[in-house]
């Protein structure tokens, strides 16, 4: 899904390295920098 610059995110909820849920909105006001990192501990 593609946003156009500036629009905001939409909420949303990951797990952390240590598998706590952590919700992008408890980060509002803040600036936030994602990294997703595909087969990351795999073989592939």
């Amino acid at each position: 899904m593609a946003l156009p610059v500036g629009q905001q995110a939409p909420d949303f909820t990951l797990k952390s390295s240590k598998m706590q849920e952590v919700s992008l909105s408890s980060f509002r006001g803040r600036n936030v920098l994602l990294l997703f990192v595909p087969l990351a501990f795999t073989g592939g």
